[in-house]
């Protein structure tokens, strides 16, 4: 028994470690998940990664089926409808006037261009501030992406983002776990 506390230790401590990593956050997107909801057949995903320690926003986002072409991509803080974080009108590199698209960019989260101006004067006024508001914002669930298009102009498609589970994660639970039913078996 004493084996099995010592290696569901051990796995708690790298598992640990392993959340220092870039933290990842997911949504799907679509109309009803808009504020207020509507009935756009578009759909999309979007995965973003916040890495801290590096100061870099990596964004990677698909969509398609809007009824109206795209004019702004951002993420918002706050619930059920909050004020823009990052670049206004739209990330840079985001396809605009389109009904479908993607894109895959890292911003410099150490630039004021990677916010909001108005974002940064809120967050204590210094883009540290204004960093540590977003991950705290992403963490606590009141983060989402919003895609707005020429017939929504207010957002046709958005989705909140949620923590996505780190593949190390994963695979130091799934090791204790395995360790702890082998230990079982020993008995």
């Amino acid at each position: 028994m004493n084996r099995m506390k010592m290696l569901v230790a051990a796995a708690t401590l790298l598992a640990g470690s392993a959340s220092a990593a870039p933290v990842a956050y997911y949504a799907h997107m679509d109309g009803p998940s808009e504020a207020p909801p509507n009935a756009s057949p578009g759909t999309g995903f979007t995965r973003v990664t916040i890495d801290t320690m590096a100061h870099t926003l990596h964004v990677q986002a698909w969509f398609s089926g809007l009824l109206g072409t795209t004019t702004a991509a951002h993420i918002h803080i706050g619930v059920p409808t909050g004020p823009v974080a990052t670049q206004t009108p739209s990330f840079s590199g985001f396809p605009l006037g389109v009904t479908s698209g993607s894109m895959d960019r890292t911003f410099d989260l150490t630039l004021a261009s990677s916010f909001r101006a108005g974002f940064i004067t809120a967050s204590g006024g210094t883009v540290a501030g204004a960093e540590a508001a977003l991950a705290a914002g992403m963490a606590a669930g009141s983060a989402y992406f919003n895609i707005h298009s020429t017939s929504f102009p207010g957002g046709e498609i958005r989705g909140f983002l949620k923590p996505a589970p780190e593949p190390s994660t994963i695979a130091l639970s799934g090791l204790a776990l395995a360790a702890a039913a082998f230990l079982r078996r020993r008995r």
